[in-house]
């Protein structure tokens, strides 16, 4: 078993960062375990045991009752447990002498873990952050531990329900009874709160009467720029501000709305002599991004809106809240999540939504298949950053690229390019990394295997073309 593919060298000289971290193993097993609920929030990681902060390895011999605690941890001091892997690897300490190390594999986690204080932790760069009350229960809602959406609505009542929504939508699922009778007999929408009946925010979203008098920044806010960035002050480029509220059909279907009639078109002959009307972004990419904004966003935090912001060369849908789940940047084309399964299948009904990360994939393919480049993902500070960029982009990467003279050869291609970056043996990893490639199978299938098949590189295991050590070296002519 491997945990990791790093060299001992590796973990005593990189810089500790979100998924890697160095541990004495003289670290009690509390202190310890604030490390793994840390990671196990998070998006996982490995904790080497025996090498300090400094990088120096002082190994885990001489600390053998210690290690036994440490290795208890994750159940003695983490609530629920966490199911760690563990490998014990061969070194010399800095004194000279044979030694050993530990390598802890954390494992991303469904679950939110505490520690035996009640204290929850998240990995946050090379840190492990303490989370405030308010944090945890965001980390909650992400995780599906708690669903915002069923959390009573204060001061809320069914006089705050519009009963002709509640009505159609009845009417669009078949639903034989009276829309009094679906708001009190199904989803729990009224909940008992020391003798009083409040609304869920489920109800208030999908069905109030004013749901901004409850959620206030529970809309959608579209700002369209000049230029390809935003500007303040003197030189402020906003050439339209709108927003949006309602209930949640209204904000999905008046921002598809409006932002169609944003979307330019380019049309030209084909070469079938017809005319060929082009958008400049693919309908379901947009829209997608829109829809999955509204319906996934986390309601609990009120301070700021879902904002759709449009400029000349790209177009970013910004929403509250971190990726719901386990979903992760690295796994969001496979891993599917609702973080509002309610308000998700309400919009299902109306065939606007999938589970978050259902439609990602079809974006991808879509965008690939428009000559655009793939969809970007970011987060910062419990905000999720979506971007789609158009051919406009393209052309001014193309105009930037410093030019030869005339006279000299054709610019390389991006296959030459990899190809001379790999005088020296590379992972993928490094290759995409070094490029600024995101979309793996799109690298794989574009770049990677026609070099390989045109025998321009070849695989340093070739017998194991998956094997995780796998490199890829420039084969030069003889």
């Amino acid at each position: 078993m491997n945990l990791t593919n790093m060299t001992i060298k590796e973990m005593c000289t990189t810089t500790e960062r979100q998924l890697f971290d160095r541990k004495s193993a003289k670290i009690t097993a509390t202190a310890i375990a604030v490390s793994m609920i840390a990671f196990a929030n998070a998006d996982g990681g490995l904790l080497a045991v025996g090498i300090e902060d400094d990088g120096e390895i002082t190994g885990i011999d001489d600390y053998t009752k210690n290690i036994n605690e440490i290795l208890r941890a994750s159940f003695d001091f983490c609530q629920p447990s966490i199911m760690i892997e563990t490998e014990t690897i061969d070194c010399i300490d800095s004194s000279g002498r044979e030694n050993h190390i530990i390598l802890i594999r954390v494992p991303q986690s469904g679950e939110l873990h505490a520690n035996h204080r009640d204290e929850v932790f998240l990995r946050i760069g090379d840190r492990s952050k303490k989370l405030t009350f308010d944090e945890r229960l965001q980390l909650m809602y992400a995780k599906g531990a708690r669903y915002f959406e069923n959390e009573p609505v204060y001061g809320s009542g069914i006089d705050d329900i519009d009963m002709v929504a509640v009505a159609e939508y009845c009417d669009k699922i078949g639903y034989a009874k009276s829309p009094e009778e679906y708001i009190k007999q199904n989803k729990k929408f009224i909940i008992n709160v020391g003798g009083r009946q409040e609304m869920s925010g489920a109800a208030i979203l999908l069905f109030g009467k004013n749901p901004q008098l409850f959620f206030e920044r529970a809309r959608v806010r579209f700002i369209r720029y000049e230029g390809i960035e935003a500007k303040v002050g003197a030189a402020m480029n906003v050439v339209k501000d709108v927003i949006f509220e309602g209930r949640i059909l209204d904000l999905v279907e008046a921002a598809i709305e409006f932002v169609r009639g944003q979307i330019k078109e380019h049309t030209y002959l084909g070469p079938d002599a017809k005319f060929v009307t082009e958008p400049e972004y693919p309908e379901f990419v947009w829209k997608e991004l829109i829809v999955n904004a509204i319906a996934h966003r986390d309601y609990s935090i009120k301070g700021t809106d879902i904002q759709i912001k449009m400029f000349d060369d790209h177009f970013t849908v910004e929403s509250p809240g971190m990726l719901p789940g386990i979903v992760r940047l690295n796994n969001m084309r496979e891993i599917h999540f609702s973080r509002n399964p309610k308000i998700a299948g309400l919009l299902h009904e109306y065939e606007y939504v999938r589970e978050f990360g259902e439609g990602v994939d079809r974006m991808y393919y879509e965008m690939e298949q428009a000559g655009l480049p793939d969809p970007e993902y970011r987060i910062e500070a419990f905000m999720v950053y979506a971007t789609i960029r158009n051919k406009k982009f393209l052309e001014q990467q193309i105009s930037s690229t410093p030019q030869d003279t005339p006279q000299d050869t054709p610019q390389d291609t991006p296959q030459d390019k990899i190809w001379e970056y790999c005088r020296e043996p590379k992972s993928k990893h490094e290759i995409m990394e070094f490029f600024g490639y995101k979309d793996v199978k799109n690298f794989t299938r574009n770049y990677l295997k026609p070099l390989i098949q045109a025998g321009k590189l070849v695989m340093t295991i070739p017998d194991k073309p998956k094997s995780k050590k796998q490199k890829y070296l420039a084969k030069h002519e003889e």
